[in-house]
């Protein structure tokens, strides 16, 4: 059972070591894209149902190392890992604190995928652009279940969410893979 720390701001609980899995439905700009997630305290696996493109090829799973400050796309036709620092405003929220935040209001109660959630206006600012969120805390974990944008067409939201150990070895480097390491220019040249 995951473990809800006190926000001494008054602010939303902060989950600590939560572990589950979930649909995941993203929007942005008309486009849908759907993964399964597992989450392990600051690693997530996402395992996209259509494969994202990178520069490398094709990757249907994607495992985000928040203490690595990294993300790894595996490419399995190539048996390499693609890894890629993680941006801060990039990185899947589980945790309410959005990167660049600067206020957050409470709404009040709701309910969202049948849970039990707090409602939250959040304003934050990235890099100099300031965006305005609807985020849905649920009330057990502290985990974010939903996230809409007031200001563009972009919305995250989980769907079919189950609180659930998840094991060690689906946030590591798979056995047999080798990371992909880019050519330096001397190499090219040489």
């Amino acid at each position: 059972m995951p473990v809800l720390g006190e926000d001494s701001s008054g602010g939303p609980p902060v989950a600590q070591a939560v572990e589950f899995s979930a649909s995941l439905v993203k929007r942005v700009e008309g486009r849908r894209f759907e993964a399964q997630v597992f989450a392990k305290s600051d690693r997530i696996r996402l395992e996209y149902k259509y494969a994202v493109k990178t520069e490398l090829g094709y990757s249907s799973i994607e495992i985000l190392r928040l203490d690595k400050r990294e993300s790894w796309f595996l490419l399995a036709q190539r048996r390499q890992i693609l890894s890629v620092p993680l941006k801060p405003e990039e990185i899947l929220p589980i945790q309410p604190t959005l990167p660049g935040e600067q206020t957050r209001t409470l709404i009040g109660d709701a309910t969202t995928i049948g849970r039990a959630s707090k409602l939250y206006e959040v304003r934050v600012d990235y890099n100099g652009r300031n965006e305005r969120f609807y985020e849905w805390v649920d009330v057990e974990t502290g985990v974010v279940l939903k996230l809409v944008s007031q200001d563009r067409d972009w919305a995250i939201e989980y769907l079919r969410f189950r609180l659930s150990p998840q094991p060690d070895y689906y946030f590591e480097e798979p056995t047999g893979y080798q990371r992909w390491v880019p050519k330096s220019r001397a190499q090219e040249r040489g």
